[in-house]
């Protein structure tokens, strides 16, 4: 599975700059320690810590290697979770991730007026993705959008990037990427396209002004 089902541009179609954006710690902020304490009320487990079992098993969830059930199941350690615990902890999984950074929406907002055409890279389980698609109005930014879950390939796997590209139908220096993980600015600025690290700090609109200048 490729993309959302929303039209790619078509080859070397002409138009605004390219953003690609990550979704977590970009258009999302972090889960807050409420939403970590439902999913300890249900779990048993406290999952908010790096190395807790919600970490160390994320990787092969994003990448669509675990279906949701085989995934709780090792969060809690359980050789299987029943299927209505499974959907209340999707439930709010994606609850949690979806608290939204209103700085970044109003960037969207602004470089969409402007013509600018948006695309969406996420590390991201396929169901969650589907999800937010049905969802989310931050959607209606983006042209195409791609989720980790759906490619079984993660950032900053080179490979996810030249998959992204030769959707846009873009040449690596034609693209502005914006992710908050540096691994992943690294791999992609290694393929040659142009990045933003983005902190807490960051003056995201500037950024992507000084890259046009």
């Amino acid at each position: 599975m490729s993309a959302s089902p929303l039209p790619d541009p078509s080859p070397r179609e002409s138009g605004g700059p390219l953003y690609l954006f990550d979704y977590g710690m970009v258009i999302s902020t972090a889960p807050t320690p409420g939403d970590w304490a439902a999913l300890e009320r249900e779990t048993g487990l406290d999952l908010a810590a790096p190395g807790s079992s919600y970490w160390r098993h994320r990787e092969e969830f994003d990448a669509g290697r675990l279906s949701p059930g085989s995934y709780w199941a090792r969060v809690v350690g359980t050789p299987a979770v029943d299927a209505g615990k499974v959907s209340t902890l999707e439930e709010l999984d994606a609850r949690q991730w979806a608290h939204l950074n209103p700085a970044t929406l109003r960037v969207l907002e602004t470089l969409s007026g402007e013509g600018a055409r948006l695309a969406l890279l996420s590390n991201m389980p396929a169901g969650m993705a589907e999800r937010y698609r049905r969802e989310s109005r931050w959607m209606k930014f983006f042209r195409t959008a791609w989720f980790s879950g759906e490619l079984g390939l993660l950032k900053p796997a080179p490979e996810i990037f030249g998959h992204v590209l030769a959707g846009m139908h873009a040449a690596p220096e034609d693209v502005v990427f914006i992710d908050d993980n540096a691994r992943n600015i690294e791999a992609a600025q290694n393929l040659g396209i142009r990045t933003v690290h983005l902190g807490p700090w960051t003056n995201l609109l500037q950024e992507l002004a000084d890259l046009r200048d």
